[in-house]
C-alpha cells in the first residue's frame, strides 16, 4: 500500500512574502533615509518613486545597481498579502478615503511583527531539542494567529511590545534547549557589539549571537552549528565557508544582507542568496 502523502498546507507558507497578493505596502507604508542601503529620501506613508501602479517595483531587477540593496535584504514574513488581502479585503490603499489608508499604514507594521514571531514559533515546532515547550509553543501560536485577524483598528492598537516579551522568553527557553545539545563552550553574546570582528574559524557552536552586531565581522570557516541568531545584524558580515548547520532563528533577510559562497553550510530554513558568489 502506497506511503499516505498529506495534503496539509504548510502554515509557514503565509509567512512567506507575496508581492503578487500586496498593493506595494512596504514600498509606501515604511519610511527610509538616503544611506548605503537607500538611494533617497522617503517618509513614511510616501509611495516610493519606483513603485509601479500595479504594486510592482520599476527597478525590481536593479536594486542593487541603483542603491537600494535594504530593499533586497527586507521580507514582510507575508504580512504585506494579509493586511491587503484579509485584514482589508482586497481593497487598495489608493481607492477610498484617505483615512483609511493611513490606518492601513499603521496596521501593516504591527503585523509584520505577529507574522515574524510566528516564523520564530514555527521554526521552535521543528526543533525536536525544545520538544518540552512545543505545547507551550502551539498555544502562542494559535494566541497570536488569532491577534492577526483582528480589526484594523483593533490591530493598529495593539500593545506589540508586551506580546513580542512573551515571544521572545519562550524563544530564549527554546533557544537554551537547542545549544544545550550543540557541543561547543555555548558562548553567551547576546548583544555583543562584534562589529568588524575578526572571528575567522572560531568555534561558536551554541553561542548566543541575538542581538549581536555583527557587521563586516569575519565569520569566515567559523562553527556556528547550533548557535541563535535571532536579530543579530549580519550586514556584509563574512559567512564564506562558515558552518551554520543547526543554527537557529536565523532569517533569509538576515542572510541576503551577509556574504558567502558555495561552501557556506546552511539551516534547512533558509536557502542560499543568489547573490553570493561561488566561492568556497
Amino acid at each position: 500500500m502506497p506511503e499516505e502523502v498529506s495534503t496539509s498546507p504548510d502554515p509557514r507558507d503565509e509567512l512567506r512574502a507575496d508581492c503578487g497578493r500586496c498593493f506595494g505596502l512596504c514600498c509606501v507604508a515604511l519610511p527610509f533615509s538616503r544611506s548605503a542601503d537607500f538611494a533617497i529620501d522617503k517618509g513614511a506613508g510616501e509611495p516610493c518613486p519606483n513603485l509601479r501602479g500595479d504594486s510592482r517595483c520599476g527597478i525590481h531587477t536593479r536594486l542593487r545597481d541603483e542603491g537600494f540593496t535594504g530593499c533586497t535584504v527586507y521580507d514582510c514574513f507575508g504580512a504585506g498579502q494579509h493586511v491587503s488581502q484579509v485584514t482589508f479585503g482586497g481593497v487598495d490603499w489608493r481607492s477610498g478615503p484617505k483615512e483609511r489608508a493611513r490606518l492601513m499604514f499603521d496596521v501593516f507594521p504591527v503585523v509584520r511583527h505577529l507574522h515574524e514571531m510566528l516564523r520564530y514559533l514555527n521554526e521552535a515546532l521543528t526543533l525536536p531539542a525544545a520538544r518540552p515547550v512545543h505545547a507551550d509553543v502551539r498555544r502562542l501560536i494559535a494566541g497570536t494567529e488569532r491577534l492577526t485577524r483582528g480589526t484594523p483598528r483593533e490591530l493598529a492598537a495593539l500593545d506589540v511590545g508586551a506580546h513580542r516579551q512573551e515571544t521572545g522568553e519562550l524563544l530564549l527557553r527554546v533557544s537554551e534547549l537547542v545549544r544545550a545539545g550543540a557541543g561547543g563552550r555555548g558562548k553567551d553574546r547576546r548583544g555583543a557589539d562584534l562589529m568588524g570582528a575578526r572571528l575567522k574559524g572560531a568555534d561558536l557552536r551554541g553561542a548566543s549571537l541575538r542581538g549581536a552586531l555583527l557587521i563586516a565581522a569575519d565569520l569566515s570557516g567559523a562553527d556556528l552549528r547550533g548557535a541563535d541568531l535571532l536579530g543579530a545584524d549580519l550586514r556584509d558580515t563574512d559567512l564564506t565557508d562558515a558552518d551554520l548547520t543547526g543554527a537557529v532563528f536565523l532569517t533569509q533577510p538576515q542572510l541576503d544582507a551577509a556574504r558567502g559562497g558555495a561552501g557556506t553550510r546552511l539551516p534547512q530554513m533558509v536557502t542560499r542568496p543568489g547573490h553570493w558568489t561561488a566561492r568556497g
